[in-house]
């Protein structure tokens, strides 16, 4: 950890005491405070260990670095709405009985000349201690919060804030070379506007020198570029707009570059509900992204909505932890609070394993996420189960699964709730898929189907699938139990997935 205070010490704000937990699994509520140069934020996170929720979460747009490069100072009616927003957040968190915040400053505070004394004054009123970090470790941070969103991320994470961006390669779980440049919105508004692009050039030729081109992708953070994929979502009619996995091409960005040129950006901000002190930096932060493409050609792009708050809760996360599917743990957890029998997810999975012998595990990771969901949605109406499980999968605070795995899981749990798709509101979502993938979505939704009502407990005690492609057979074998319970609602769903299998039902 190598954060500093205002004296210039080495120091860390996490002790020795490592991420807070209830249990093994389970994460006891944490608060972070992120002062950047544009927004200042509070965040507390709860729920599993691996997949935190967000409890809290609270922004404002202070411009703390608004003009910061002309003046050398932090903006005055940043400092105040800064200290306001700082006042709030630190009773809030003793209202929600967090007892110490960690509060991380980045470019502004530690670029002002007056940034010392804004330190001081924010411990002296509010009592909470900001720690004050230097530009690669804020990129080494919002690195982290990647990983925390993507356990196998490899490439270049590229953190945008208003005083700077930061660069920071990732792979195999480590963070590697990382570096800051002055190419945050507020930093280029006091260059002339017909030298900003020679310098975005410039400072982003070197950058690449300094950190290579060869990454196959580029992970996204930050508010400008969150803004900036939400108008490519409108410009494309994308179906669905949750930001985080959002995938852009070098073509996809270009075009949405001039696409924003071309168009009002009252007219763009009311089309999305970005808000006006975001938008007001969009077309800055698109000079810096169209280069930026460029300069990285060969890059894939994704957007990640976790960064350097995330990364300062992975940073204290032991091993043991971050090894874990984020994806596995959120869906446990979530059963644990909301299913009618915890652990029946697991029972079902292993009851329905025989009908997928060969999957794949990233294929099979969904499966287990499916079986372990199934239950959680029996709250809502009964008319609206289908409809709520998959809206709650596919818009959920869930890591580690890209847009089409959202709709392939949330279209699995629909088929748990109901026997086909029609009329479904959510259909211009199912376009995520191939008729392939839409299949073994109905495959498996018709699986869990029967199996959740077959036995009220473990299916198993009940009895066990075999699937026979060669006799073309879905054989049911029941145990004294499960001869009881075979009755003609557990037929027809069972001869239901027999059909959309492609073969016939045999009960012994």
């Amino acid at each position: 950890m190598n954060l500093t205070t205002t004296s210039g010490r080495r120091v860390s704000p996490f002790g020795k005491a490592g991420l807070p937990v209830r249990s093994a699994r389970e994460l006891a509520r944490v608060g972070v405070v992120d002062v950047g140069s544009n927004s200042i934020r509070l965040v507390v996170f709860d729920g599993a260990a691996r997949s935190p929720a967000y409890f809290y979460n609270e922004k404002v747009m202070a411009g703390l670095g608004q003009g910061l490069a002309s003046t050398g100072k932090l903006n005055p009616e940043g400092v105040r709405r800064g200290m306001a927003a700082l006042t709030r957040f630190a009773a809030l968190a003793r209202g929600m009985g967090i007892e110490t915040l960690t509060c991380v400053a980045t470019a502004a505070v530690r670029e002002a000349s007056d940034g010392p004394a804004f330190h001081r004054a924010v411990e002296r009123q509010t009592g909470l201690k900001l720690w004050v970090i230097d530009g690669e470790e804020e990129a080494r941070l919002s690195a982290q919060g990647v990983m925390l969103g993507w356990p196998d991320a490899r490439g270049l994470v590229c953190d945008i804030g208003g005083n700077s961006m930061e660069l920071a390669e990732v792979a195999q779980g480590a963070v590697g070379r990382r570096i800051s440049t002055p190419l945050g919105p507020f930093r280029l508004q006091q260059v002339e506007p017909k030298a900003q692009k020679r310098h975005i050039e410039k400072v982003l030729a070197d950058a690449a020198e300094r950190i290579g081109t060869d990454h196959t992708r580029m992970y996204l953070v930050g508010g400008s570029w969150r803004a900036i994929a939400r108008l490519d979502m409108e410009r494309r009619s994308y179906p669905m707009t949750v930001l985080h996995e959002y995938r852009m091409t070098t073509d996809d960005v270009l075009a949405t570059v001039k696409w924003i040129g071309q168009n009002d950006l009252g007219a763009l901000r009311a089309r999305t509900g970005i808000s006006g002190s975001r938008i007001e930096l969009v077309p800055l932060a698109s000079q810096v992204l169209r280069q930026l493409v460029q300069t990285f050609p060969n890059a894939e792009i994704a957007i990640s909505s976790y960064g350097i708050r995330e990364g300062l809760l992975y940073e204290q996360m032991p091993d043991s932890i971050r090894r874990r599917d984020p994806l596995i743990e959120a869906a446990r957890f979530t059963e644990r609070q909301m299913a009618r029998m915890p652990g029946s997810g697991k029972k079902l999975h292993q009851f329905l394993a025989p009908l997928f012998p060969d999957v794949a595990p990233s294929r099979d990771r969904l499966i287990r996420a499916a079986c372990l969901l199934h239950d959680t949605s029996w709250r809502a109406h009964p008319d609206y189960r289908a409809e709520a499980c998959f809206d709650n999968v596919t818009r959920a605070n869930l890591a580690a699964l890209s847009h089409p795995e959202r709709v392939f899981l949330g279209l699995a749990l629909l088929y748990r709730y109901r026997s086909n798709r029609a009329g479904s509101s959510m259909a211009p979502l199912f376009s995520l898929l191939s008729e392939d993938e839409i299949r073994e979505a109905e495959t498996l939704g018709r699986a869990m189907r029967f199996g959740a009502m077959f036995s009220v407990g473990d299916p198993s005690d009940a009895g066990a699938l075999a699937l026979d492609r060669d006799k073309g057979e879905l054989r049911l074998t029941l145990t004294r139990t499960g001869r009881e319970l075979m009755g003609e609602v557990a037929e027809a769903r069972l001869a239901s997935l027999a059909e959309v299998l492609g073969v016939e039902p045999v009960v012994a």
